[in-house]
């Protein structure tokens, strides 16, 4: 199972940025204004097929049901004695199927990462189960360090002043098999820049090092982005133009709740849960004035009226409860029909705006002459309340990249609902806001490149990003998928395949990734892990394989998130998908012709369409008949996916490996790949490994191919796992071992604690340590042809010890001949 970060919380920045990997511009350029022939407003939205506010006999027979579940599959849910379970959310489809999400303590303390969702058939009884959590052992609760210790520990943590500082109490962190009991210390205080912290700190009862942290506070932008639009704005000679002309800044003249008591109105939204804006006028703590008057119209479109930043935040607060009530039957942010407090005109040129988990606080920008409270703005911010409820996410790794990308997705689903005139529904963050006095967006869905830092396609380094940058593949994937590529009237948007993918339309897309969050991600949510997620809530929403689940799959690979079929089967509504024949693991050598005939058939018999990625340097495909052909290039092995799509979209695919030789002498008596099952896929045989090491897909970590790999070590306990081959490299031959290699960790400190040996017979080729931990496969090559004419053992060691787990995944092994 893959070491993730477990997510405890959910709030986050706007921004994003990282190296885009597709061939775009990456200076940013103003936003082209949208067609107005756009689909947008309330009419186009309409409501989910399913309900996170069951009834509460629906509510109560769910967790009933899913209680016995979790009873009769303890070991699906890695369920030891002291756990308990509490459940947090219930959705229920149109059909009586239900998804229990259940939050999970040992010994009455929390387990953060112990989350379960259990998925019941319709009538109750067991579907199936997901858990981030992928071993829970039994642990002692005896700290090793003080709970002084481990508070000064936390306080350190805060880059700024510190108000107070929580008394310490032990929970248990959970990330994949590993397990440990820390110290949980709430610090409040401020950030250097004045953006309010409630960091929760959770420190190792056994190193006393930092294992994780998580903010309450969740900011509109980074603080490093703060920092360079206030700069820049100070920068700037000329003066800012307002936007809008009616009563508000950004949206124009717009209708809002208000509540009145005799002649007094006052910014206070019976129709949203009592939501209530108010002016902090430049303080930095407490609820603020509730902006009020004796007219009811309030504002005048410009700055120079301080109610008119509130008419903004008011107008967003409606709009996005309204949004979640109206499309996702959520009854507002809080889930309880309760509105949302807003409060404006926070600090003195603050240049950010932050969800704290009860609130939102916006600030007035650079000189106090731009105050963040655009529409767009307000639905992320919020949003992060939404998924933070259902999910639990955090900001590490590709976790935090979830977090950050879901709440742009649906702050600007907000904005499309809206439908404002002056403030015109785009895939463009903050546009109107002007954060860096350049009159750019902070961030662009389309083509997130064009900020200059954010990438457009996924990589194995992702996960390594700040969250605020490493959502642009996420961004990206919901563009293509809701509107698709090439330019729909917001902008062109490229794919990292070169594939054609149309879209959905808003109003599918955002359910869709909705019921994911709903029905199955989990608190250490990545990429590939969003993928199967996606494609499981399109399987339940609109079939197996049809359009909507092929779009969703077809968007992933075009931001380059690919992987297995996670819902076999054909559409019950279309002709079916295609079916490719797997031609089996290729050889070729350097300067030598080749072809290979791709076979597939269409249950309808319609004609198909063929396209491969990961062709050897020098191959193509024939687009109508499927033949590889071609004279290789460049000597290596590469893993070729061919798909085969029908005239409806439909499509099926198939992957392998082709290993391109150096053109040699012709004196090599046996060339080709010389490994036996070096996928896995057929179990150990003829493999000698130590116990559990071939795992599948499904139990934490992904197969780089396939659906098996071997599994080194990851128990956060002291251990060692191998795996060993002998094979006989014939004479006369190069050789090359090859393999494809990941490893994730949770030890922090800069020190190897645990090992991997790579041999061939006794010569050690490579050693890896917790130290070359990073998200994804990399393939590996080595020589081994002075091996030539013997018989050698492959060997695969590891050595784990007492403290943090580390992984090593191994994956698609080969020795080849030529």
């Amino acid at each position: 199972m893959t070491r993730r970060r477990v997510a405890m919380v959910t709030s986050a920045v706007l921004l994003t940025a990282a190296a885009g990997t597709a061939a775009i511009p990456t200076a940013a350029q103003a936003a082209p204004k949208p067609k107005p022939d756009k689909a947008a407003g309330h009419d186009a939205f309409s409501k989910d097929a399913f309900t996170l506010n069951p009834s509460p006999s629906q509510r109560k027979k769910a967790i009933a049901d899913a209680r016995k579940a979790l009873a009769g599959h303890t070991k699906q849910a890695h369920t030891v004695s002291g756990h308990a379970f509490s459940p947090r959310s219930v959705v229920v489809d149109k059909s009586g199927a239900a998804d229990v999400r259940f939050d999970r303590t040992y010994k009455g303390l929390p387990v953060y990462g112990g989350d379960v969702i259990v998925h019941l058939k319709p009538g109750g009884s067991y579907e199936g189960l997901g858990t981030a959590a992928k071993a829970t052992p039994a642990i002692s609760t005896s700290p090793g360090v003080s709970a002084s210790a481990a508070a000064a520990t936390s306080r350190a943590q805060v880059k700024g002043s510190v108000a107070s500082v929580g008394k310490p109490h032990l929970a248990v962190w959970n990330s994949g098999r590993s397990t440990q009991l820390v110290w949980e210390t709430v610090v409040r205080g401020a950030q250097k820049n004045g953006t309010p912290t409630v960091l929760h700190v959770l420190v190792d009862t056994r190193k006393g090092k930092v294992v994780t942290r998580r903010d309450e506070v969740s900011s509109f932008l980074s603080p490093a982005q703060a920092a360079k639009a206030a700069q820049t704005r100070q920068q700037a000679a000329a003066a800012l133009d307002t936007a809008g002309t009616g009563n508000s800044i950004y949206s124009g003249s717009v209708s809002i709740d208000l509540t009145q008591s005799g002649s007094t109105w006052s910014m206070k939204d019976p129709s949203h849960g009592n939501g209530y804006t108010t002016n902090l006028n430049h303080a930095t703590s407490g609820t603020g004035t509730t902006f009020s008057n004796s007219t009811g119209t309030f504002g005048n479109g410009t700055n120079s009226d301080a109610a008119s930043a509130g008419v903004d935040a008011h107008y967003g607060a409606a709009e996005t409860f309204d949004y979640y009530k109206n499309v996702h039957g959520r009854n507002g942010i809080f889930g309880n029909g309760a509105g949302v407090p807003s409060r404006t005109h926070y600090g003195n040129a603050y240049v950010n705006a932050f969800w704290d988990g009860t609130q939102m606080t916006y600030g007035d920008g650079s000189g106090n002459a731009r105050p963040l409270v655009e529409i767009d703005v307000a639905g992320h911010e919020m949003s992060h309340g939404v998924s933070g409820a259902l999910t639990g996410w955090d900001e590490t790794g590709e976790t935090g990249g979830m977090n950050e990308g879901t709440s742009d997705i649906f702050g600007t689903m907000v904005e499309f609902y809206a439908n404002n005139p002056k403030d015109t529904p785009d895939y463009t963050m903050g546009e109107l806001i002007n954060i860096n006095g350049d009159n750019k967006p902070l961030r662009y869905m389309y083509n997130p490149s064009l900020d200059g830092t954010s990438p457009n396609c996924w990589n194995s380094s992702n996960g390594g990003l700040d969250p605020h940058y490493s959502m642009g593949p996420l961004n990206h994937w919901y563009y293509l998928l809701a509107q698709g590529s090439g330019d729909h009237g917001y902008g062109n948007s490229p794919t990292c395949n070169s594939s054609t993918v149309t879209g959905l339309g808003n109003d599918k897309a955002g359910k869709i990734w909705f019921k994911a969050l709903a029905s199955y991600a989990n608190s250490s949510e990545d990429y590939h892990q969003a993928r199967i997620d996606s494609l499981k809530a399109a399987a339940d929403l609109y079939g197996t394989h049809c359009t909507e689940y092929n779009t969703v799959d077809a968007a992933w690979a075009a931001v380059s998130v690919t992987g297995t079929d996670p819902v076999p089967g054909t559409c019950s509504s279309q002709p079916g998908s295609p079916v490719v024949t797997n031609p089996g693991n290729q050889t070729g050598k350097v300067g030598t012709a080749a072809s290979l005939q791709i076979k597939a058939t269409d249950p309808g018999n319609a004609a198909l369409t063929y396209s491969a990625s990961g062709l050897p340097a020098g191959l193509s495909i024939n687009a109508s008949s499927g033949l590889i052909s071609g004279t290789p290039t460049t000597a290596g092995t590469s893993t070729v996916t061919v798909t085969a799509t029908n005239p409806s979209k439909a499509s099926g695919t198939t992957q392998f490996t082709w290993t391109i030789n150096p053109a040699g002498g012709g004196t090599c008596s046996s060339t080709g790949n010389k490994i036996t099952n070096g996928g896995f896929e057929s179990g150990t045989t003829p493999w000698t490994t130590t116990s559990g090491v071939v795992s599948a897909n499904g139990s934490g970590e992904t197969a780089h191919s396939g659906t098996h790999f071997a599994w080194l070590d990851g128990y956060g306990t002291t251990h060692t796992d191998s795996a060993t081959q002998s094979v006989t490299v014939p004479s006369g031959c190069k050789a090359s071992l090859t393999y494809w290699l990941h490893i994730d960790t949770d030890e922090t400190d800069a020190v190897a604690y645990d090992k991997l040996t790579v041999k061939a017979g006794s010569t050690t080729l490579a050693t890896y340590t917790n130290l070359n931990a990073a998200s994804g496969y990399a393939q590996k090559t080595f020589d081994v042809s002075q091996f030539a004419g013997q018989t050698v053992t492959i060997s695969f060691s590891g050595v784990e010890d007492a403290g943090l787990q580390t992984s090593f995944v191994v994956d698609d092994v080969a020795v080849n001949a030529s």
